[in-house]
């Protein structure tokens, strides 16, 4: 199965690092040309060296800004020119006690994980009807379905996304432009290691740790270790391909297995 991307602009949101950065480098990989972003122009600019450096050939472009804001977003797109691609990685999380997560709290996570996404969606979409094809992604996650108990703000953005990706696909019926969620499982990111080791024990190897992790902490897995980022990026690879033409509207599951569900 051969994913080809050459001739596609493809925009990643929050690429310098973690889920997004993997996926950039997955589809520069598939001959995509990749508007890398992230708030700080340095750091995209560190992060594309360091991508160019590994392969030289990577079609890249920077792309700075802060998409949660009207002006950051103008300017990233400004720099990342016809969109074919879109994938709205970018996303806060955090646990709170349910109580205590104030109106300010459940505002800020709208707008980071949701209204952002919507606005770029809002820009490219146009464009990607009018040319006949195109590709927008939202990165979602298990707890947009299994909602946690200590984020539920968390999982209220995520499960508005799913109902997004939906109703933005049916914008889009009829036109060659596919609109999709992707429901990402617990995944091996910066930060996760540490806290792993916060809840089982240090001396032990990290396949050995993770492995804890997932039995005591997060049983349902039946992968029963962190996803890598790069598995989620494949399947993004796939899902913004022509091979995965008639898959629209759909919230697809790369997340090991921990959604309790036959049905996707």
């Amino acid at each position: 199965m051969l994913i080809e991307l050459t001739g596609r602009t493809a925009l990643v949101t929050g690429s310098t690092q973690g889920i997004g950065l993997a996926i950039a480098t997955t589809l520069a990989d598939a001959g995509a040309r990749v508007a890398v972003n992230g708030r700080a122009g340095d750091t995209v600019a560190s992060v594309i060296a360091a991508l160019r450096e590994e392969h030289a050939d990577r079609d890249l472009v920077a792309a700075p800004g802060d998409v949660t804001d009207v002006a950051g977003a103008d300017a990233v797109l400004a720099a990342t020119g016809d969109i074919d691609i879109l994938v709205n990685n970018l996303g806060i999380f955090g646990a709170m006690p349910a109580l205590d997560i104030t109106d300010d709290d459940w505002r800020r996570y709208f707008d980071v994980n949701v209204l952002a996404a919507v606005r770029l969606i809002r820009s490219a979409l146009p464009g990607m009807k009018e040319r006949g094809w195109g590709r927008v992604l939202n990165i979602a996650s298990d707890s947009a379905v299994v909602i946690p108990a200590e984020m539920i703000h968390y999982g209220m953005s995520k499960t508005a996304l799913l109902a997004v990706s939906r109703g933005f696909a049916k914008d889009a019926a009829g036109t060659g432009v596919t609109v999709n969620s992707v429901l990402a499982g617990p995944t091996h990111t910066g930060g996760v290691e540490d806290f792993v080791y916060e809840l089982v024990d240090r001396s032990l190897p990290w396949d050995e740790a993770q492995r804890e992790f997932m039995r005591l902490h997060r049983p349902q897995s039946l992968l029963q270790r962190l996803i890598e980022p790069e598995e989620i990026a494949n399947m993004v690879a796939y899902l913004s391909s022509p091979l995965a033409s008639a898959t629209t509207g759909a919230a697809v599951r790369v997340d090991g297995g921990y959604i309790d569900s036959i049905v996707p």
